[in-house]
């Protein structure tokens, strides 16, 4: 899955950074910085996928992302 925007996008000092836990481009006091940092754990460590960036300063920025398909069924057992 893919959330884009078009907006001034992220420049790659910030880029690095993103996922850090407790980093914010915010002014102190203004926000905790955990969002991105626990949404990357989350689906990392939870369900094994990744969260990665691509962005482009002037046009925009794409999140991505990718979670593993697992197929489940149930085997059905015929009596005779």
């Amino acid at each position: 899955m893919q959330i884009a925007d078009n907006a001034n996008g992220i420049s790659d000092s910030i880029q690095k950074q993103l996922f850090e836990p407790l980093f914010t481009t915010k002014p102190a006091g203004k926000g905790t910085g955990l969002g991105l940092a626990i949404a990357h754990q989350i689906i990392l460590e939870k369900h094994k996928g990744k969260l990665s960036i691509a962005s482009e300063v002037r046009r925009g920025t794409t999140f991505t992302i990718e979670l593993q398909l697992r197929l489940r069924y149930k085997k059905r057992w015929a009596y005779r």
